[in-house]
């Protein structure tokens, strides 16, 4: 039978789990609604007149000022940004594009699965490479491996991830043939392959931190007490390794990649644009070309957003990986 001391403990280790998750919530609204507002903002404050390069330059005043009322530019600021937020509330929407006068929500979905497919494989490429760079590094301490692995964060952080999509092209693709220069193939099979040097590409500007951070934990935990006395129990090194050393290093890096997914997702902008690929990141380049606003803010607004929303998993999937965490926040 239960203790009510226990049973007393119990509901305030739930209440303070539901606080804590609905004070992440309620800081996860906030942000967006700031992004929203940032994004409503800041794109007017850009200079040059959405009309004039819609009509061109030699456009009358009269024509400017018809265009002006149709795009709703004619309007006080504060009625435009009501304007907006009404429509992204009410159909996900940040208007027509300028140029194509098509919803922006059907633009971004047409082009969100390619990216969205780029993303999750440069985060399975950095994964993996970072979780065998580190098990190398953090075993073989302070020999030659080690030495080698540590060296190579401090060398590749510096390069821009544009540059080493360049040189990508260059090595693999011109010279060697592996892959094909860009372009998105036909069918799963086609697309995967023809993904796989963009996402290589994206993947090299996060394994430095994850291979840094990773193997500092595990040395961390190799350490510990616990460690040492499934030593002395004779437990095989590979189970120590995996089920315990791993396990218990995992979390800080996960908490890493989440901190680090909103530089994933600009490196895969950028990318695509060096790749020629037609996701996400050709419409934005190509809408900022063009000063189709409506476009702009919504894949900004999707993008925040959904760095949003993967930092809130991935912070309450480590709380519930970690007990440590329960009742701390």
């Amino acid at each position: 039978m239960m203790m009510p001391g226990k049973l007393q403990g119990s509901a305030a280790g739930n209440r303070t789990s539901y606080s804590w998750l609905t004070a992440a919530l309620i800081r996860a609204a906030v942000v967006i609604l700031c992004v929203m507002t940032a994004v409503f903002f800041l794109i007017r404050i850009v200079p040059g007149d959405p009309a004039k390069m819609i009509l061109g330059e030699y456009s009358t005043p009269e024509a400017i000022a018809a265009m002006h009322h149709t795009l709703g530019l004619d309007l006080p600021l504060w009625e435009q940004f009501i304007r907006f937020v009404k429509l992204l509330f009410t159909s996900g929407d940040t208007g027509n594009s300028i140029v194509s006068g098509t919803s922006t929500r059907v633009l971004i979905a047409e082009r969100a699965p390619v990216t969205m497919l780029l993303i999750g494989m440069a985060c399975v490429i950095a994964i993996v490479i970072a979780l065998l760079l580190a098990t190398v590094a953090a075993t073989n301490k302070d020999k030659l491996a080690d030495h080698l692995i540590r060296i190579f964060p401090a060398i590749t952080l510096g390069m821009p991830i544009f540059w080493v999509g360049i040189l990508f092209i260059m090595l693999l693709s011109v010279r060697l043939r592996w892959f094909p220069v860009g372009g998105v193939g036909e069918g799963w099979s086609g697309m995967l392959y023809s993904l796989t040097l963009p996402a290589v590409t994206v993947a090299f500007s996060q394994i430095p931190t994850l291979v840094r951070s990773l193997r500092a934990q595990m040395l961390e935990v190799l350490e510990s007490d616990f460690v040492v006395t499934l030593r002395a129990a004779r437990i095989p090194g590979r189970v120590i390794l995996f089920k315990h050393v791993l396990r218990n290093s995992a979390l800080p890096t996960l908490m890493l990649l989440g901190v680090n997914i909103s530089y994933l997702i600009g490196g895969t902008l950028v990318v695509e644009q060096v790749f020629g690929i037609k996701g996400i990141g050709s419409l934005l380049f190509t809408s900022i070309s063009n000063r189709d606003f409506p476009v702009i803010q919504g894949i900004a607004l999707y993008c925040a957003v959904s760095v949003v929303i993967i930092s809130l998993l991935v912070e309450i999937l480590a709380k519930w990986l970690d007990p440590r965490t329960k009742g701390t926040r």
